[in-house]
């Protein structure tokens, strides 16, 4: 199993945590997420890291597939894995409509066809078997005469990419784009994964994708997360999940399009679903954070004694886990680290 973590936004500009991420690679780091959102770009960020990170994989977590055209998607995977000689993993995923319609001004419209149209052109690109043609429902390459100047034409990307197959992952949550991440990405990166309940939720529609995936492509990697600190009497540090996890169950997105409140309701927490959401929408955020279940933070965090941690990775392993996306708990780079550290030397034992 590898071990993940994130470069955020929340923690100010990127250059400020290199330092912190450097020493996290040396402990065990495998890949860096970089996050965007509706804040700084990703690919600036990731640039930046990939000249200050020796061994980590740099992966967008996530690009939207509104705001950019697969074309760009395309160009920004090939340079970034370029400049990274080949430490890159492109994450595409839908957003929601808020920051696809509210921020970008784009239609949230047909967020499956467009990742899937995306993710084959970003191939055919990096392929560069062809120059680019493309007949999709959503992405028609060159852009058809009766739709612009027609002097469009098929073109090639220029540099050769550094890698003709450049990792995809795809944040999903839906049972259909679940399904369609297990047919046609290189991974899966699921939130509010809970390692106990994930196949009565995921298991079916991961079944039927991988029944359609092509043969060439290697196994679905699985990257999952948790809050990770090792050591004795830290059990209540669970606590410290509440606010996050209150306000994605509670307020993100609107009341019926809430996909991490319906991701809840399937695990069994239907009725404290309900109520989370409407303490939160009605602005009782603290109320909300109160009645998140125990048992869900328990299952979803690396937060104990070291038995406990070998344990419930150990069920992370068992429910596909490859990769444990972790945020480590800490007031300094040293002390995340030291956690880090042990979470390494756990994995090896295992």
């Amino acid at each position: 199993m590898k071990i993940a973590t994130s470069a955020h936004y929340s923690r100010g500009n990127v250059s400020g945590q290199v330092a912190e991420l450097q020493e996290l690679e040396k402990a065990g780091v495998d890949l860096v997420w970089v996050a965007e959102s509706y804040s700084f770009d990703s690919p600036s960020a990731m640039g930046y890291l990939a000249a200050k990170l020796e061994k980590a994989t740099i992966a967008s977590g996530i690009i939207n597939v509104y705001s950019r055209s697969p074309a760009v998607l395309a160009m920004t995977a090939a340079g970034l894995d370029a400049l990274s000689e080949g430490r890159f993993m492109l994450g595409l995923g839908a957003s929601g409509p808020q920051v696809v319609e509210g921020f970008h001004g784009v239609p949230y419209d047909a967020p499956l066809t467009r990742m899937r149209e995306a993710v084959e052109i970003c191939r055919m690109v990096w392929r560069r078997e062809e120059k680019l043609s493309y007949q999709g429902r959503k992405y028609q390459i060159p852009l058809p005469a009766d739709q612009g100047t027609g002097l469009g034409k098929p073109l090639k990307i220029i540099n050769h990419p550094y890698r003709s197959e450049i990792p995809i992952a795809l944040a999903t949550l839906g049972e259909k784009s679940v399904e369609m991440t297990a047919e046609i990405a290189d991974a899966w990166l699921p939130a509010f994964f809970m390692a106990d309940g994930a196949d009565a939720v995921w298991g079916e529609a991961l079944k039927r994708g991988a029944a359609k995936r092509d043969p060439s492509l290697p196994p679905l990697e699985i990257y999952a997360g948790a809050s990770v600190a090792i050591g004795k009497g830290l059990e209540s540090h669970r606590d410290m999940a509440r606010p996050n996890v209150a306000l994605y169950v509670g307020g993100m997105g609107a009341r019926d399009q809430n996909f991490y409140n319906q991701i809840f309701r399937k695990y069994g927490f239907e009725k404290e679903a309900e109520a989370i959401q409407d303490l939160y929408l009605a602005g009782k955020k603290s109320e909300a954070e109160k009645l998140i279940p125990a048992e869900y933070l328990n299952a979803t965090s690396l937060i104990g004694d070291e038995s406990f941690v070998r344990d419930r990775l150990q069920i992370y392993r068992e429910a596909g886990v490859t990769c444990l996306n972790a945020s480590f708990q800490g007031t300094t780079t040293e002390e995340r680290v030291r956690h880090c550290d042990a979470l390494k030397n756990i994995i090896e034992k295992i």
